[in-house]
């Protein structure tokens, strides 16, 4: 599936069209409705220097406008928040739908500091786009036009002035919030520096005293302080000066516009002058401009930062994919063409051994992370259902990666790699728990029970199979001895190393898989924790084919294939 964050933005909007309306009218109904109450309020004012009645219409009509402009506002606000939260849920389900189908290659490619960043500050940005930006900066924009309209009918000397000062304004927010921008992005990478020297200084605190560096480092930190202190001098410097700039700039306009209206020069009248409703109304509607003015700065600043946002989340879409489109049609053609041939063959989704092929075949591999460096070299290695082997070779000679090709991670360069007759790379996630399990050397812990950690929250898998596995395995005992049993929330501390490494052993073999890939799971233990994971593994290997990787002769099982180094 290629998508891209537009994709998904419009996705998103097609399918929330009454919310888009409701954001469209809010929006609309908002300027408009904010321009009529200085108008009767203007007409009262002016009637009643009149010496004429003000009707409670007009009064009513006044706090009516008044309230519905609030209305207004809080259901532009109410709209904007719900879709930003939808443009979140979107692009974050996006994602991860990528990133579980991106390859081996394309993931160690990234730093995991950079996918975090996607998840969340990008898609952060561009929810901002919505709830704080474009949207915000047209509903600006339209504000301070309809603003200047109104004023070119009530007083165009006033309107004049503003057209004048308006630009100045802009640029001087422009300039205050880019410095401010650039203090606090400096303070946060000192305070960032200084945060992580605390942790550096008590990681090597030994070598600092043997050294007698403890002058040294506190001198770093001292720095490190006095960075953020300058930086923050800046963001408050700036902060305290616009604020005043603005507020005098309103009041010299509305100040100005008054003694020129007062004035008895017929000449100046006609462009300032002005009844004392009007003047009450435009200066009503001065206070109104400078705001949206104000906010422009931070709206396209909040822009810039989103289309950044938008280009790194279209980066990450844009990876390579595992390619599994054809892998149905593959299968279905390979149990039309095997049956006669003796090989195995497979039915609705199910992988069944057969004949005398081998269950596990490499045939003339290559491979190698990286072009110039082979890993593999012409590798053949061939295994029978039931058959139990281990792969033995000195570190780096390419016994892992043969585990990585078998898990489908990765795709030779060059020959094949089958399971049961099948491409290792196009086997679907939904036949691969049932084709073959992975035990590592360390049990990666998910956040749920002690059952979840066995099912992995897989609906097929029973309360009675969980049970049985664990009898097997030898763990029984301890799980009932919790107070909770198997709906015990794990912790680290829960178990014992060995007992984890049985935990996982339990649940690769829970799925009844055909194939075991064994990863030195022996490695890190003691003689006697050895022996009952071994032990456990003697139960759950029978009647399936087993492939290890271990450098202890007690740990090893079966025939002996060696991998030799291409390096």
């Amino acid at each position: 599936m290629n998508s891209d964050c537009g994709n998904i933005i419009r996705q998103t909007v097609k399918k929330n069209v009454l919310l888009a309306v409701g954001i469209v009218i809010a929006v609309c109904g908002a300027v408009v409705i904010s321009l009529l109450p200085p108008l009767v309020l203007a007409k009262m004012i002016d009637a009643m220097t009149q010496k004429q009645n003000v009707g409670f219409t007009f009064v009513a009509l006044y706090f009516g406008l008044t309230a519905l402009t609030g209305v207004m506002e809080a259901s532009r606000e109410g709209f904007l928040t719900v879709f930003g939260q939808k443009i979140t849920h979107a692009l974050r389900s996006s994602l991860m739908e990528k990133f579980t189908r991106l390859t081996a290659d394309s993931l160690n490619k990234q730093e995991p500091g950079a996918l975090v960043s996607r998840f969340v500050g990008d898609v952060d940005t561009v929810e901002n786009l919505f709830t704080s930006g474009i949207i915000s900066m047209f509903a600006d924009a339209c504000r301070i036009i309809s603003i200047l309209a109104v004023i070119w009918f009530q007083n165009k000397g006033l309107a004049l002035v503003l057209f004048i000062l308006l630009p100045f304004l802009f640029w001087f927010t422009r300039y205050v919030q880019k410095n401010m921008l650039a203090a606090q992005v400096e303070n946060r990478r000192a305070v960032s520096r200084a945060s992580g020297h605390v942790p550096e200084t008590l990681h090597n605190i030994r070598t600092i005293h043997n050294l007698s560096k403890e002058n040294y480092m506190e001198k770093r930190y001292d720095e490190y302080i006095q960075q953020s202190y300058h930086a923050m001098e800046k963001t408050n410097f700036y902060d305290a000066v616009y604020s005043p700039v603005i507020l005098i700039l309103n009041a010299v306009v509305v100040a100005l516009v008054m003694l020129l209206s007062a004035s008895g020069s017929p000449k100046v009248l006609i462009l300032f002058g002005m009844s004392a409703g009007t003047a009450v109304a435009v200066m009503n509607y001065i206070s109104q401009i400078f705001s949206p003015v104000e906010s422009l700065g931070m709206e396209i600043q909040t822009i810039q930062s989103a289309i950044a946002g938008i280009h790194r989340i279209n980066e990450f879409m844009a990876l390579e994919e595992v390619e599994k489109h054809d892998v149905v049609q593959e299968i279905k053609k390979q149990d039309t063409q095997w049956q006669d041939e003796g090989k195995p063959q497979v039915q609705s989704g199910r992988y069944e051994a057969g004949g005398n092929k081998p269950f596990v075949e490499l045939r003339n591999v290559t491979f190698g992370y990286d072009e110039d460096r082979k890993i593999l070299n012409n590798i053949n290695i061939s295994v029978m259902h039931g058959e139990q082997v281990t792969l033995s070779g000195r570190t780096g000679a390419g016994k892992s990666t043969i585990f990585k090709l078998l898990l489908g991670l990765y795709k030779p360069q060059s020959g094949e790699v089958l399971i049961n007759g099948i491409h290792a790379d196009t086997i679907t996630d939904k036949d691969k728990r049932k084709l073959f399990a992975y035990v590592e050397q360390t049990f990666h812990m998910v956040a749920g029970t002690v059952k979840e950690q066995i099912t992995l929250f897989d609906d097929s898998i029973s309360d009675e199979d969980v049970k049985n596995i664990c009898i097997t395995t030898g763990l029984d005992d301890a799980i009932t001895s919790l107070e909770k049993g198997y709906d015990t929330i794990c912790t680290p501390d829960l178990f014992s190393q060995g007992q984890w490494q049985l935990l996982s052993i339990a649940r690769a073999a829970v799925a009844k898989p055909q194939l075991l890939l064994l990863d030195e799971i022996t490695a890190n233990l003691d003689t006697e924790t050895e022996k009952a994971v071994l032990n456990a593994l003697n139960n759950v290997c029978k009647d399936r084919t087993v492939i290890s990787i271990s450098h202890r002769v007690t740990a090893k099982t079966g025939r002996i294939i060696p991998v030799e180094s291409n390096v």
